[in-house]
């Protein structure tokens, strides 16, 4: 009965309390809820190393985080040097070799992790002292061993070889070079060729300059007093010597004076990466830097925001679209961005532009103030959970000299934003007359319904490295034919005749991913039977293709080809495919000419019969195919698959590529033909289809 009266009695309070309330006015916002944050210990080293200790008893766990506090570098003809210094730092020392550093850390539980701008160490608190040991031996003693580096240099460029498939990492390369310049630290680029210049005394040079006290901060947190902190630090770090490090001052970039179009053409895209992009004098920390982030979070900067509500929600135009302000002390940069189909990119950019002029032009209502302003008072509070989160308050306020109370300040700032406010950073710092509209997709298709969006008219061409051509520089010689573009390819690889002589052949080819190494073995009969085996270790596959069926097993699954996957197979089978193109209904179509790793290529379609087609590129000079790109379906959806062949050799007449380069999506393998054997007798029963 009790429980049944205090029903009753908050139902009535409800009902008096609601009709007391004008629901016509939009409530007064409360004040900006009082938040502690945790207090932390600071002191500085004779060396010039300044220490944080945030203590946390809760886990019985420490972590320390380095972090050097430097301008940026130009890395010229050698970018990436600096980047692969960081991952050297981690693999020797003077007492240590990398095999002796991971057993040791491994032992302890500990995790250590190094970059250009810092170290991370983190251990179980008993291993306190051990880890500072491990920790202050990479940072002070580090040695660098050429085939370590040897090592990095390969997987980095493997990274660079499968982003050259990735239209976002095509985006990000060009949006750096068009923002910044190549000039400047923030817009240089990883090329194959600048990796492959890096050297050893580069590395050593940096770690030299920049791996110094005087400009290094150290936060602590954990299961450690302040002065367990300073007793161990003093005792690891107290060695390190001190040393000027030299400045550097860059020529500060600035938005377009009109707005111009970017375009990077890909010619296999389906849909276009999008992004209104541009350079901002917005600073770390600055008092422009709280209202900014307000503002992103009304525009773009979540699924309840403008872009997103507008490009997905009622236009369908994409999956998300987002916008970004990023602070920096140098230069920072704004940019609205999404994946839209290419039927549709023009129109996501007016979407785009749209939105940017209608945030400058109007104030926003009250209701998105409050829920931008609440979203980003939560996010901060629960940010509050993590004493790493302390430790980074501190290391903010003396790296960029903040008044001490700046983060007790914080949600006070958010809370005192206003719409005069946002549309103030918005005239100030959104400029849709002064952008870049940076797209990567098929030209074809998108090229002429962006040109409206370039005040001047006009187009500007880049490639997937941030470099401006003319694509009208590149015109096709007059009078040339897709077929005599193959049949001098066909020349090149030895010739009707001693292709047609080819009758069987097996390849074996070998690489590795991810550390594991790979077996990859090619059986192929004239004139359409193909098997092939896979060999990753735990990773088996087998493919058999008898000329009319086929099917691929893998762990232990087997499944039929069918469709266009059945079609697509008997073209990949076929044995010197350039001769038979014809009989399999195959049209070859010349499109134009572009670059493949710096040399001139002819780009040919092969229009298949399923109404699919595998772009090749042919080399002007020597005939020969550099590259080849193709769709296939997987049951994550549709993947764009890219081979790139090179190191051209003779075997018994013709001219087979001994490395071949295979990327899709984030992953890159290189292959190395070890071995080729010609008409060696290939029973049927090797491709047999049970």
């Amino acid at each position: 009965m009790i429980r049944k009266l205090s029903f009753i009695l908050i139902i009535l309070l409800s009902v008096t309390v609601y009709s007391q309330i004008d629901r016509s006015k939009v409530p007064e916002p409360g004040p900006a809820p009082e938040i502690q944050i945790g207090d932390y210990e600071s002191f500085t080293l004779s060396n010039g190393l300044q220490v944080f200790v945030v203590e946390n008893h809760k886990l019985p766990r420490v972590a320390f985080s380095l972090v050097l506090h430097r301008d940026p570098v130009l890395e010229n003809e050698n970018a990436g040097y600096i980047s692969i210094t960081g991952q050297l730092l981690r693999t020797a020392t003077k007492t240590r070799t990398k095999d002796q550093l991971d057993e040791e850390i491994d032992f302890i539980g500990a995790s250590i992790s190094t970059s250009p701008a810092g170290v991370f160490a983190s251990s179980l608190s008993k291993h306190t002292e051990k880890l500072l040991d491990l920790m202050s031996d990479v940072v002070l003693n580090a040695v660098f061993k050429q085939e370590e580096l040897d090592k990095i240099k390969k997987q980095t460029i493997s990274g660079i070889k499968a982003s050259q498939d990735d239209p976002n990492a095509i985006a990000n390369n060009v949006r750096k070079a068009l923002l910044y310049g190549k000039d400047h630290p923030y817009g240089e680029i990883e090329t194959e060729e600048s990796v492959n210049s890096i050297t050893i005394e580069l590395c050593k040079k940096y770690y030299d300059t920049f791996f110094k006290p005087n400009i290094a901060y150290l936060a602590v947190v954990g299961d450690i007093t302040s002065g367990e902190a300073e007793s161990l630090i003093e005792k690891y770090f107290s060695a390190w010597e001190k040393k000027d490090v030299p400045s550097f001052e860059y020529k500060n970039p600035r938005a377009p004076l009109i707005r111009k179009v970017a375009l990077v053409n890909r010619p296999n895209s389906v849909q276009s990466v999008i992004n209104v992009t541009y350079p901002i004098n917005l600073k770390n920390f600055s008092e422009d830097d709280i209202k900014v982030s307000v503002l992103n979070r009304i525009l773009g900067g979540g699924m309840s925001s403008r872009l997103f509500r507008n490009l997905r929600e009622d236009k369908a135009f994409t999956y998300g679209a987002y916008s970004a302000f990023a602070s920096d002390r140098l230069v920072g940069s704004f940019r609205a961005y999404c994946e839209a189909r290419n039927s549709v990119t023009d129109s996501a950019v007016t979407e785009f532009l749209n939105e940017m002029r209608k945030i400058r032009d109007e104030k926003v209502d009250a209701d998105e103030l409050e829920a931008a302003k609440n979203y980003l008072i939560g996010s901060f509070a629960r940010s509050l959970e993590s004493p790493q989160t302390v430790a980074s308050f501190a290391l903010n306020i003396a790296r960029y000299n903040l008044p001490k109370d700046y983060y007790k300040n914080y949600l006070k700032n958010v809370q005192a934003v206003t719409a005069e406010d946002l549309q103030q950073m918005a005239k100030k710092y959104i400029k849709p007359n002064n952008a870049y509209v940076l797209v990567v997709g098929k030209a074809d298709e998108v090229a002429d319904k962006l040109k409206p969006f370039s005040i001047s008219g006009k187009l500007d061409y880049y490639d997937m490295f941030g470099n401006e051509y003319d694509p009208t520089k590149k015109a096709l010689p007059e009078g040339l034919t897709a077929e005599s573009v193959i049949e001098k390819a066909i020349v090149a690889l030895g010739g009707k005749e001693n292709l047609e002589k080819v009758i069987d052949k097996k390849s074996t080819l070998k690489g590795e991913i991810q550390g594991m190494s790979i077996i990859l073995e090619i059986y192929q009969k004239a004139p359409d039977k193909y098997y092939q085996k896979f060999d990753m270790g735990m990773m088996k596959q087998e493919t058999w293709f008898d000329g009319e069926k086929g099917k691929t097993v893998a762990m232990g699954r087997e499944v039929p080809l069918e469709g266009d996957q059945l079609n697509e197979m008997k073209v990949e089978a076929t044995l010197n495919l350039p001769l038979k193109l014809a009989e399999l209904g195959i049209t070859p179509e010349l499109t134009s000419m572009e670059q493949v790793d710096g040399k001139d290529a002819y780009v040919i379609n092969l229009n298949l019969p399923s109404g699919k087609y595998w772009s090749q590129y042919y080399d002007v000079n020597s005939g020969l195919l550099l590259k080849q790109v193709r769709t296939m379906d997987s049951p994550q959806g549709s993947i764009t698959v890219t081979s790139q062949f090179s190191d051209y050799k003779e075997v018994e007449g013709v001219m087979y590529p001994h490395v071949i380069t295979n990327s899709f999506g984030p992953q890159s393998i290189t292959l190395t033909l070890e071995k080729i054997e010609i008409n060696i007798g290939l029973d049927n029963s090797v491709f047999s289809v049970q």
